[in-house]
């Protein structure tokens, strides 16, 4: 996949467990789960905007675009 989700690295930033997250913004712990292994399909904007307020980040901390080479 070519979008990375880097959510882990700012939990782990700011000290936060994702079950403190989870439960702050709204979202299932099993959902936030599927976001930090990188298996989601899709987020919606509404979830990206309250991970960035609850962690005072940018969406670029969170998500990352690598180029994937076709060898």
């Amino acid at each position: 996949m070519s979008i990375i989700i880097n959510l882990d690295v700012m939990l782990a930033k700011r000290k936060v467990r994702s079950k403190d997250m989870a439960e702050a913004i709204g979202l299932t712990e099993a959902n936030l789960s599927i976001l930090k292994t990188g298996k989601a399909k899709a987020i919606r904007l509404s979830t990206l905007e309250a991970i960035c307020a609850y962690l005072d980040c940018q969406p670029g901390d969170i998500l990352e675009y690598k180029q994937e080479l076709n060898l």
